[in-house]
């Protein structure tokens, strides 16, 4: 009896220990750098996304006869997966009982992307505006699912957890009247689940591109260079360095699936940060994919750049500290 008491004793002891660790972990004292960073750079990410779409916008986005590809397929296509889904086609039905074209409407959806990523850039209403550049750029996504690719869903990933983090932060006007901040606690609390969701994106895209050979033998990469329109380098070029291209596939592929293990502990985590932000602007500027370059850029800086690449000295109580000790 007196043994079964002595081990209960001892696993009380070792749980009061674990829960604060991991208490701790997950609510680590941080400053709203992080936040600005991510709030900022999304903000111009929507910029550019709006401006160098604009021509095509309503060409893209069109209902059945008018577009690329039809709106209404799209749509259509979405509501098997659910009918709550956000798109533009709602905005559409709605103008329509008002006599408005669908010309205009879209016109309307695309100078409301202006105007919440604008609001957003300066910190002007931060939560209603982050919402609204959420809204409109999911709904502008799935609509067109049938032309759009990582980034985009990358960026919608990103105004997601902005809309749901402690804003405004230092940076922002809204700060001016509004005095009252956020603890340093909820603010790490979202930069740690923006930090796992990031790893969990490079780990599994990583892994299942890993099963096959065609990245260990430089194939998928040669193939990703030198197909239209990302084939802004000459062949010609390219194959002189055809030795390069499976240490390359090798390196991404090691960089990417080591991302979740090595990218915590303190001068490896910096270094190997460095590595993945070198390794998108390449991709940026190798293949002229700037969007999704710069997306992920900033989701690495807002996630993992205070306290590794700079300091993390805020204006709260925890000024100076890292995020937490060997971890950030």
């Amino acid at each position: 009896m007196s043994s079964s008491r002595l081990t209960i004793s001892n696993d009380l002891r070792r749980n009061s220990k674990v829960l604060p660790c991991s208490r701790e972990w997950f609510f680590p004292s941080t400053s709203d750098r992080w936040l600005s960073i991510l709030r900022i750079g999304l903000a111009v990410q929507l910029l550019l996304y709006a401006f160098s779409i604009h021509g095509d916008w309503i060409y893209l986005l069109s209902g059945t006869g008018r577009g690329l590809v039809s709106r209404d397929f799209a749509e259509a296509l979405l509501s098997l997966e659910s009918p709550l889904i956000p798109r533009l086609g709602w905005l559409v039905n709605a103008g329509k009982q008002l006599g408005v074209s669908e010309p205009t409407l879209l016109d309307l959806s695309w100078y409301g992307l202006i105007v919440a990523s604008l609001f957003v850039l300066v910190g002007l209403f931060c939560r209603p505006a982050a919402i609204a550049a959420w809204l409109i750029h999911l709904s502008a996504v799935k609509s067109g699912g049938l032309v759009t690719y990582g980034v985009d869903a990358l960026t919608t990933t990103g105004l997601f957890y902005l809309a749901l983090s402690p804003l405004p932060d230092r940076f922002s006007l809204d700060r001016f009247w509004r005095k009252k901040i956020a603890g340093s606690q909820l603010l790490g609390f979202w930069r740690r689940v923006l930090q796992l969701h990031l790893c969990l994106i490079y780990f599994f895209s990583r892994l299942t591109k890993a099963l096959g050979r065609d990245w260990w033998n430089g194939m998928n990469l040669w193939r990703s260079v030198t197909r239209p329109p990302f084939d802004l380098i000459p062949v010609e070029t390219l194959v002189r360095f055809k030795y390069f291209f499976p240490i390359a596939g090798v390196a991404v592929l090691l960089l990417e699936i080591g991302y979740p293990f090595l990218i915590w502990p303190g001068r490896i985590g910096r270094r190997w940060l460095l590595a993945i932000l070198v390794m998108h602007a390449g991709i940026g500027l190798a293949m002229g994919m700037y969007l999704f370059a710069s997306v992920m850029i900033i989701l690495n800086l807002a996630a993992f750049g205070p306290g590794k690449l700079w300091r993390d000295n805020g204006t709260r109580e925890d000024a100076g500290r890292a995020i937490s000790p060997g971890v950030a």
